[in-house]
């Protein structure tokens, strides 16, 4: 993760190791070594929810330098979305006062910096499919994972 005196300003999706998280966050080794005293109970939150536990991060402060009004609203419902619960684009968008944008609310979740902090994996269609995920990549089976490990019953259908 990356940050600043005002909060969180970076997160990123599971990677093999250290390496591929920096490189993601754009830190070089030495910056990305240092410990972050003020980051360790948000650390220690991340990986319980890794070990399956039920956590929140929605009173976490962030750091969204250049954020506009709707994508702020948009990132700000999104982390209102229960654990083990999905919600719609078009939920989303109204939520964030533009019911008429889905496309929108979608393209939002597309730029969030910080996956898991505001869970954007929550978020599908309204049909109920899995849309795209991972800043631009298409990473549906890690969606897939992050919500069947919230709640398995997600996935049980006929």
């Amino acid at each position: 993760m990356v940050g600043s005196e005002r909060g969180i300003a970076r997160t990123t999706l599971p990677q093999a190791g250290p390496p591929g998280c920096l490189a993601m966050l754009g830190v070089d080794a030495e910056n990305g070594r240092r410990d972050r005293p003020h980051f360790a109970a948000l650390t220690g939150r991340i990986e319980a929810y890794f070990a399956g536990e039920e956590v929140s991060f929605e009173d976490e402060e962030l750091d969204l330098p250049g954020a506009g009004a709707f994508s702020r609203a948009a990132w700000q419902a999104c982390r209102t979305i229960p654990y083990g619960e999905t919600r719609t684009y078009g939920w989303l968008a109204a939520q964030a006062g533009r019911p008429d944008a889905p496309r929108a609310a979608g393209q939002t979740m597309a730029r969030n910096r910080l996956p898991i902090v505001i869970p954007c994996h929550r978020v599908i269609g309204a049909d109920g499919a899995l849309r795209g995920f991972g800043r631009g990549t298409t990473l549906i089976s890690l969606k897939r994972r992050l919500l069947e490990m919230e709640d398995p019953a997600l996935f049980i259908r006929g």
